[in-house]
């Protein structure tokens, strides 16, 4: 159940599904800044902020 202080839980909520992480053999070993690899380290953090939410709406729905 919802309160009016706590936002609506949409009915389709799929879990964040992790970005896919980059083949070694892209990085080009030049010293990029930023690397492939730090983007991805970028996107693995956006991942967990949006699966630690997706966590606590589920815990919401179940209460």
């Amino acid at each position: 159940m919802n309160s009016p202080a706590m936002p609506a839980i949409p009915d389709d909520d799929p879990m964040p599904q992790p970005p896919e992480a980059p083949d070694i053999n892209a990085c080009c070993g030049s010293g990029c800044d930023p690397c492939i690899f730090d983007a991805h380290d970028l996107a693995m953090d956006a991942h967990r902020q949006q699966l630690r939410a997706w966590q606590a709406r589920q815990a919401r729905r179940e209460a």
